[in-house]
């Protein structure tokens, strides 16, 4: 560690004060005359200066020259939009692709453009915006097709299931988007899923089912139990409980055992798939002889 040393230095006495400089007796009570226009022109230019610098400044902050730039802008967006007209660039034809189940009063109304439109006033992103708004479409591209034409692509949502809640059924596609909320006699068919988060999993459980096309048209609906698994209630008003974890492997053991002993048609009420090792069965009888498949055993239960 260092060690500090201070140094004191001598005071300063009257023999060794330093001498005070005289001002002469003209420069205690005014300046030169040049001094006087040196001070004169700096103020000068200050106020100008400072004058110049105010006014822009109090039209930025008031908002004046925000006001004007937008003004001139629209002035000029305008003037290449009636330029464009004159030049025969306004709008004639809409061609749509990719549209099956929306209706053409509906988009029309959605485009919400009109012929002899400027071309280039046609805001694309608003219109897909408007478009993709619309129940049945999921995706949307606009193009301009010059010099009078514009052509609409839409991608059109694919019904999956009708969705129960509160009494009432929505019709989903596999996103699990609600594409109306109430669904019309023409999709009576589709099989029911029940659960507030049932939407975002159908696709999942549908394309499994899809595994057993014979056993998948017995399905009605679909509950969803805790967020975690499904119940599924046949058409002959069995109840199938799948597992957890696993259920493709007990989907296709179900459809093994059916195909192999007929075990819906036996007076069953409810098949518990959620146990690996063994398939238990309850029927609305006393339980007859229990019956031996090779890769599980099927317990019988009577109510």
């Amino acid at each position: 560690m260092r060690r500090l040393t201070r140094l004191i230095l001598p005071a300063a006495g009257p023999g060794n004060a330093p001498a005070k400089r005289r001002a002469s007796p003209r420069g205690r009570r005014f300046l030169s005359a040049n001094a006087r226009r040196s001070c004169f022109r700096l103020a000068a230019a200050t106020a100008i200066l400072g004058g110049a610098l105010a006014v822009p400044t109090w039209w930025w902050w008031s908002g004046g020259l925000e006001r004007d730039w937008l003004a001139a802008q629209q002035a000029a967006e305008q003037g290449v939009v009636r330029l464009s007209a004159r030049l025969g660039l306004t709008l004639g034809e809409v061609f749509v692709e990719g549209r099956e189940r929306t209706s053409l009063e509906t988009l029309r109304e959605a485009l919400g453009v009109r012929r002899g439109q400027a071309m280039v006033s046609v805001d694309l992103d608003q219109v897909r915006t408007r478009v993709e708004g619309l129940p049945w479409v999921r995706q949307a591209a606009i193009e301009r097709r010059l010099p009078d034409s514009l052509y609409v692509r839409i991608v059109e949502r694919q019904p999956l299931a009708l969705w129960q809640r509160g009494g009432k059924l929505a019709l989903i596609d596999r996103q699990g988007a609600v594409i109306h909320k109430r669904a019309g006699s023409e999709f009576a068919a589709l099989p029911v899923v029940v659960g507030a988060d049932a939407p975002a999993h159908a696709a999942g459980l549908l394309d499994m089912l899809a595994s057993e096309q014979g056993l998948r048209d017995q399905v009605r609906a679909a509950v969803r139990v805790g967020g975690r698994r499904w119940n599924l209630r046949l058409r002959s008003g069995i109840e199938v409980r799948l597992p957890e974890e696993g259920a493709d492997k007990a989907w296709q053991w179900l459809a093994d055992e059916e195909r192999r002993h007929g075990l819906l048609g036996r007076d069953v009420i409810a098949v518990d798939l959620r146990f690996p090792d063994r398939l238990v069965v309850r029927t609305s009888h006393p339980a007859g002889p229990r019956r031996n498949p090779r890769r599980a055993g099927i317990n019988e239960k009577s109510t």
